[in-house]
This record gives C-alpha cells, structure tokens and sequence, in this order.
C-alpha cells in the first residue's frame, strides 16, 4: 500500500507540460516549447574545463556531507563579494540543487501544523515540500496591478500563532518580479514583531537581474539573519541546471539540522560538481552578464509583443526569464467546437494540442488568471511562440 505522504503529493506541473510536449515531438508534431525553466545557454567553458581536470585527477570520491571546506570557502568569499554578507563556512551546507535545500531547509524547522506563508504566484514545489514536512501552506494571492508582490499589510494579515515560516523568491518564479530595498524593508519591519518566525529566501535567480542590483532582505534587515535561511545555486546564472548544486546559508543551528537530514537522505553533492561550482564563482563572470544580457532583450521582445495582443497585459519582470501575462480576458471564451475555456490549465492544453505551444497554467502557481512563459529559448523560437500564440487566442469566440 502507497503510503498517504506519497499520494497526498501533487506531480509538478512544469514537468508535467513539458513531458506532455516531448511526446507530441516524439510523435512529429511540431511543438516550440516555454514551458521549462532551464537556460538554453552552454555551461561556461572554464567550469567544464575544471570539471574535466577533477575527473582526470581521480577526485571522485565523497566528500564532506556539507559540501567541500574549498567549496563553502568559495561561497563565503561570494556571499561578501556579490552580496555583502558575512558567513562562516560551518554555516553553508551544500546540496543535490537549490530545490534540495529548500525541501530539507523545510523539513529542519516545520513540525505538524506548522503554517508557512507563501504569496502567490509561488514556485509549484513550495507547498508540497511543506506539505511533505506535515506543515499547512498559508497561500496568499497578490496582484497584477502590483507586478505580483506580496505587501507588508499581507503578511501582517496572514500570521497567526502557527506560523512558522514565509517564503520569500526574489526575482520570482514564475512572474520574474523583483523586490525592492523599500519593499523588503517594509516586509521587515512585519517581521521583526514576530521574532519566531522563520524567512526562507529563495535567491537562485540572483545573477538575472536587469535594472541594478539583486537585493536580499538580509541587505536591508541584517538583524534577522539567524532567522533567514538564505537558498541558492548555480543552475540558472551558469546554466547548470544537470550538474544538481544549490547550497543553503543559515545559522549553525539550523545547517546542522539539514546535515542531519541530508546524511541521512543524499549524502554531498556530486565531487565533481563541487569542483565546477568553484571555479564557477571564483572564475570571470563575463559569460554570466553577456546570458543575462541576452535574457534582457528577449524579456524586452516578449512583453512588447505580449501587450500588442488584444485583451493581453504583461508588465515587465526585473528579473529571471519568465513573463507571466495576464490572460483572464480569454478566460470563459469558446473554441471552436463551442466547448468554453474554464480555466489557465484548460487554455494551456488548447495551445498545446491545436498549435503546438507549451505554456504552463497559471493554477499551477496559484494564480489562475495568469500564465507562465519561458523566454530561455532562442530568438527563433520566441517569435514562433508569439505567433502561436497571438493565433491561438485569436480562433477563441
């Protein structure tokens, strides 16, 4: 018998649409895809070439279970360098992914009933990880008139005597919207009334931001930072999403609670990963601006174009390589058959199997006027998408 854990799990929907899209290319359908968040760039050359030199030095063993001393060595130097923050090695654990260490961040400090907050739109893991740890996810729907951010009033409103945790995603997945030093401050100030709750800040996006610099809310508030268990990575800024490395920073208490877990679960990260991911930040980050560059302009092409739509809005994210427009004009409208389009999925799967474009719904991500659009493709593909798009929509009643 399936345990109740396991079956009370939802499967990602991201994954799902694009697995749904690969069966309709393997079957010769033609299908342009946005719906993975993966950059379609190539690992830079002098990080594959450090984890070339690792393979053929036999650096293939374990290592630590919180990640190589040489490696958090490098994180703490980035985290001062990049960010302005002061870390010690012994409070970085390194992991299989950033999506790693936010699960077994959860899983160090929710206990059964515990509530965590989470503005919506919202990463479609997030509340299943929470869920996995038995805690209750408190989701809480922003607007589009406010490029979907979540507001000190909000969070004031939703804590109560079981909040245990807020998650924070700055810039966000799914609408690539960032938070400014005035926001984060104003989300602060909520927080530093309520001294028991815990602020997980997803930061992974950080090296994708267009319009100045990434912001943490560590920067604004570092008196909270016992409380902050601060996630990243180096999937999407290096484009290395199948080399699995993310780390958590956090206060001793806390890393020594996820390398319980993760000893426990995973062991360290792969070896060789841990070598690329230093020369990852210890080498240029020249590569890294130029992808960031490219993503600005796409950013630039997708919302012009999204607006251009009737009965389109898109406003116009600070950051990673998503656009998530507002679509609730299209919502309630017939196909052709005369069957209506109830809802963001039901729109997603009509693009999908009659003009071969992938998108993935905004219920999803908890917001069910909306959809998410990736732009880490190529030009090419982008315009294709549009197309698709603008044609799709236009054969709705």
């Amino acid at each position: 018998m399936i345990s109740n854990r396991a079956q009370n799990l939802q499967p990602s929907e991201t994954l799902k649409i694009t697995g749904k899209a690969k069966e309709l290319k393997r079957q010769g359908k033609s299908v342009v895809s946005l719906s993975a968040g993966e950059p379609d760039f190539k690992t830079p050359r002098h990080i594959c070439d450090a984890a070339i030199k690792a393979i053929n030095d036999g650096f293939h063993g374990y290592t630590m279970n919180t990640g190589t001393p040489e490696l958090r060595e490098a994180i703490v130097a980035k985290l001062k360098r990049d960010n302005g923050l002061d870390y010690d090695p012994s409070q970085i654990i390194c992991s299989n992914g950033a999506k790693q260490s936010v699960g077994f961040g959860l899983l160090a400090i929710v206990n059964k009933g515990d509530e965590v907050i989470i503005p919506a739109p919202f990463w479609v893991s997030y509340p299943e990880m929470v869920r996995l740890a038995e805690g209750e996810s408190v989701l809480v729907r922003t607007s589009f008139e406010n490029d979907f951010k979540f507001t000190p009033q909000q969070l004031e409103d939703s804590i109560t005597d079981k909040t245990k945790a807020i998650i924070l995603c700055s810039p966000s997945n799914p609408t690539g919207a960032c938070y400014s030093k005035e926001e984060l401050e104003g989300l602060a100030n909520v927080l530093r009334n309520h001294p028991e709750i815990y602020i997980l800040s997803d930061e992974i996006y950080e090296y994708i931001v267009f319009d100045g610099d990434h912001v943490s809310i560590l920067n604004v508030a570092p008196d909270l930072k016992d409380r902050v268990l601060l996630v990243n990575g180096f999937s999407k800024g290096f484009a290395m999403t199948g080399w699995r490395l993310g780390y958590l920073a956090a206060s001793n208490e806390v890393v020594s609670a996820v390398s319980k877990i993760q000893s426990q679960e995973t062991s360290a990260p792969s070896s060789i990963s841990q070598k690329a991911a230093e020369a990852a930040y210890n080498g240029s980050l020249d590569e890294v601006k130029a992808m960031r560059d490219q993503f600005k302009k796409r950013r630039d092409f997708m919302v012009n174009s999204l607006n251009a739509i009737e009965g389109v809005s898109c406003f116009s994210p600070g950051g990673a390589f998503y656009v998530f427009p507002d679509i609730s004009h299209y919502l309630n409208s017939e196909k052709p058959d005369g069957n209506k389009i109830a809802s963001s999925t039901e729109l997603c799967m009509y693009l999908l199997e009659e003009f071969g474009l992938a998108l993935v719904p905004g219920d999803a991500f908890g917001e069910p006027n909306g959809l998410r659009m990736s732009y880490a493709a190529s030009m090419n593909d982008l315009e294709d998408a549009m197309e698709r798009f603008k044609k799709g929509l236009g054969s709705l009643g």
